[in-house]
C-alpha cells in the first residue's frame, strides 16, 4: 500500500475516509456485519488498530488485526478450537487438547468448592463457567482458559440446583432446569459474561419439574434442552425444548428424541444438537441428534463406545468429546459430525470424575 492512509480532514473529523490504496479510515473498528470484499483494509483512527478482511461471508465477516494489537473481530462460535475443559465433582479442573488424542492435564485450578451433580457448563471466548451443583449450590464459578488461577465467584443463580443443562450465547451463559431441594426446577436462568451481576430468570421449560439431567444445546440464536426426568408425574422424558437468546421467554416444545432418558450429555455443532448416552433405568449408549434449522423430532445418530450417563461434553467444529461419567470416570471418547460413525475411546483423564461440567475454547 502507499504511505497515504487517508485525508487530513477525515482523520481530524473521525469520519470514514478511503486512502488511495483502498484502506478505510474510521473512528471505530469494523464489525462482523461490516460487509466488505476479501483483503479490504481498515484503520481505526482512534486506537491505531489496523485490520484486514480475511473472510467476506455476508454478515459474518472476519477482520484480522494485522497491526500491533491482537483483537481480531469474528463471529462468535459456541464450539472450541484449542482445548476442552472438565470441572467439578472434585475440586480441580482438567484440560485436554483437540489437536492430538492425548490424555488430559490436571490444572490444579480449583473451583470455589468440590461439587458433584454439576450443571453443564457455559463458555465465553476467554472463560469457562460452572454454575451450581450438589450439595445444592447457586454459586457461578468462573475460571480463565489460559491460566491455572483458582476460579472466582461470578455471582449466583436465581435458585440453587444440580444436574441442570447449560448453554451459551456470545454474551451470556444459561442454566436450564435441574433439581432443586425437594423438587424439579423448570427455570431457565441467564448470567452475563461481562460482569458478576448474577443470573436472572428468563422463562421456564415446557415440562414442569424437568430435572435430573436435561441435556443442553446452543445454536447461534437459541438455547435448547432435551430429555430429562419429570418430578410429577415421575417419568423419563424425550422432549426437545427451545427458547430465544434475544428475547427470552418460556421454552416451546419442538419435537422428541428417540429414547426417553435422563442425564444425557448435550453437544452442539453449527446445525444440530446431540444428546449422548443417559439413563433409562439402565445406562444407554444412544446418540440422538436433531436439527437447529427446522423444528421436528430427533433421530438416532450412532452409539457411544460404551453405555454411560453423567459425562462431560465439549465440541469443536468437527468432533464431539465426551469425558468421564458413571461407567468409567476416566474415559475420554469422541465422535465426528461429518458421518454417523461409532464414538471411539481414545485416552484417559488425569483425575476421574462424574457429573462434571464442560467448557471449551
Amino acid at each position: 500500500m502507499s504511505g497515504t492512509v487517508g485525508t487530513n480532514s477525515s482523520r481530524r473529523s473521525g469520519s470514514i475516509g478511503t486512502a488511495a490504496s483502498g484502506a478505510t479510515i474510521s473512528a471505530s473498528d469494523p464489525a462482523i456485519d461490516t460487509n466488505a470484499t476479501l483483503g479490504t483494509q481498515w484503520a481505526n483512527s482512534t486506537s491505531g488498530e489496523f485490520y484486514v478482511c480475511t473472510d467476506a461471508t455476508t454478515d459474518e465477516n472476519v477482520w484480522t488485526n494485522v497491526g500491533a494489537g491482537t483483537g481480531n473481530i469474528a463471529p462468535y462460535h459456541y464450539y472450541g478450537s484449542n482445548y476442552g475443559f472438565s470441572a467439578g465433582q472434585n475440586s480441580n479442573t482438567e484440560k485436554y487438547p483437540y489437536a492430538s488424542d492425548t490424555a488430559s492435564t490436571d490444572l490444579s485450578c480449583a473451583l470455589s468448592d468440590s461439587r458433584s451433580g454439576c450443571n453443564e457448563g457455559s463458555s465465553s471466548s476467554t472463560h469457562g463457567h460452572q454454575a451450581g451443583g450438589y450439595p445444592f449450590s447457586n454459586v457461578i464459578d468462573r475460571f480463565v482458559f489460559v491460566s491455572t488461577v483458582t476460579a472466582v465467584d461470578w455471582g449466583n443463580l436465581t435458585q440453587a440446583r444440580s444436574n441442570a443443562a447449560g448453554a451459551s450465547s456470545e454474551t451470556y451463559g444459561y442454566t436450564m432446569g435441574g433439581e432443586a431441594p425437594g423438587y424439579g426446577q423448570p427455570t431457565n436462568d441467564k448470567f452475563p459474561f461481562a460482569s458478576n451481576a448474577g443470573a436472572s430468570d428468563v422463562g421456564d421449560l415446557t415440562q414442569s419439574g424437568n430435572y435430573n439431567g436435561p441435556a443442553g444445546h446452543s445454536s447461534s440464536t437459541h438455547g435448547y434442552t432435551s430429555v430429562g426426568t419429570r418430578m410429577s408425574p415421575h417419568a423419563h422424558d424425550w422432549t426437545i425444548d427451545k427458547f430465544s437468546f434475544a428475547s427470552g421467554g418460556d421454552s416451546t416444545s419442538v419435537g422428541n428424541l428417540t429414547v426417553k432418558r435422563y442425564s444425557a450429555e448435550g453437544i452442539s455443532m453449527e446445525t444440530h444438537g446431540y444428546a449422548c448416552g443417559g439413563n433409562t433405568g439402565s445406562q444407554v449408549d444412544t446418540i440422538d441428534y436433531f436439527s437447529f434449522d427446522s423444528d421436528g423430532d430427533g433421530a438416532d445418530w450412532e452409539d457411544l463406545s460404551a453405555t454411560h450417563h453423567g459425562a462431560t461434553g465439549t465440541q469443536t467444529s468437527t468432533h464431539a468429546y465426551l469425558v468421564a461419567g458413571y461407567t468409567d470416570n476416566t474415559r475420554m471418547e469422541k465422535f465426528q459430525f461429518a458421518s454417523a460413525v461409532q464414538a471411539t475411546d481414545y485416552a484417559d483423564l488425569a483425575v476421574g470424575r462424574n457429573g462434571g461440567s464442560g467448557s471449551q475454547y
